[in-house]
């Protein structure tokens, strides 16, 4: 049985995610909405196309909304099944971006099952101070060095090859990816992700950091998402509420007006945008694709796709910084990447 997840009618609902990869692509919990279908049917999960959707037959595949977030307990009755199953209440649907951080702390907890039924974590480390030890996996090639690992609220997931160094202070649930690195005296709160091969430092608080993205400096960052290949300068914070309690609203391009998002929500960062030093967001903002955040005030709660500043970023100058930011972290934008950013410009 093949797994088709199709998002193309759901895409502007995630906005400003779900523009430069698919939404199952989307970080929530410790794998990506794709990853948590492959780990259960590996190499028997697509994205669904009008070709795809053509050429298989409906007996040999079934199809899921790729915003729908299934928990392992479905999934496993998926995979004993062999037949598509309807919707349980044990699983989610992200239908605004903001879910995508208020629904982490369930996604890490199902993620946390899944990735180490059956395993056995590498040992903690001496020098580290740990509660609830049982909650804890290090993955193997793993540095903790005299931290503080806090998995009574969560479990505590450290990725392969991952690095969390002294006086870093961790509070679950929190996922660290493999290859990233958690800064000297780094504060992190629950339910927070940092995403494969990013720098986190300073103080983080219900959010995810997508891949290759940098939060490697003082400053806070609370009840946000930060997309793929983003970095925030030194000293930026976001506000998350604001000073009466009241509703935040956020720009929704679906309904091209400002919505409710709750009494919390901070920034919500598209991939390839990036901010100076000391920028402060306020509450509720939203950054599209490929911008570049600077100037001396407040920046403004909705930036669109490709702003440079005030203004537009021309496209060629877009690529070309990408590219500066891809080969320090040792890669280089595909022409697939430029082809869709073309088409977004």
């Amino acid at each position: 049985m093949k797994i088709l997840l199709d998002d193309i009618f759901f895409r502007d609902f995630l906005f400003p995610f779900g523009q430069v990869r698919s939404i199952s692509h989307t970080r929530i919990g410790i794998y990506t909405i794709f990853e948590k279908w492959q780990h259960v049917f590996p190499g028997k999960v697509f994205i669904a196309s009008e070709k795809l959707i053509h050429e298989y037959e409906e007996n040999e595949c079934v199809k899921y909304p790729a915003n729908f977030i299934p928990s392992y307990e479905f999934l496993k009755k998926l995979f004993k099944r062999n037949e598509k199953l309807s919707f349980t209440p044990d699983c989610k649907i992200v239908e605004y971006p903001w879910q995508i951080f208020e629904f982490n702390n369930w996604a890490i907890n199902e993620d946390f099952k899944m990735v180490t039924s059956g395993r056995t974590s590498q040992p903690v480390p001496e020098g580290n101070q740990v509660v609830c030890p049982e909650n804890i996996f290090i993955e193997q090639g793993a540095s903790v060095q005299f931290a503080v690992l806090n998995a009574e609220a969560g479990p505590v997931y450290i990725g392969t090859n991952a690095q969390v160094e002294e006086g870093c202070l961790l509070r679950g649930p929190i996922s660290i990816g493999e290859g990233s690195r958690i800064k000297m005296g780094t504060k992190i709160y629950g339910a927070t992700t940092i995403g494969p091969y990013c720098l986190a430092g300073g103080e983080i608080k219900n959010s995810i950091i997508m891949a290759y993205s940098n939060k490697a400096h003082d400053g806070y960052l609370g009840d946000s998402v930060i997309g793929e290949w983003c970095n925030l300068g030194a000293g930026t914070s976001n506000s998350n509420l604001k000073n009466n309690a009241s509703a935040v609203k956020i720009w929704s391009r679906k309904h091209n007006e400002f919505v409710v998002a709750g009494t919390k929500c901070g920034l919500l960062m598209g991939d390839y945008s990036r901010c100076a030093i000391n920028t402060s967001f306020n509450t509720g903002s939203v950054v599209g694709v490929c911008c570049s955040i600077f100037g001396q005030s407040f920046p403004p709660k909705f930036i669109d796709n490709f702003s440079w500043g005030d203004k537009r970023y021309i496209l060629e100058k877009a690529v070309s910084d990408i590219n500066n930011w891809k080969k320090l972290k040792g890669q280089e934008i595909t022409e697939a990447e430029i082809e869709l950013l073309k088409n977004i410009y």
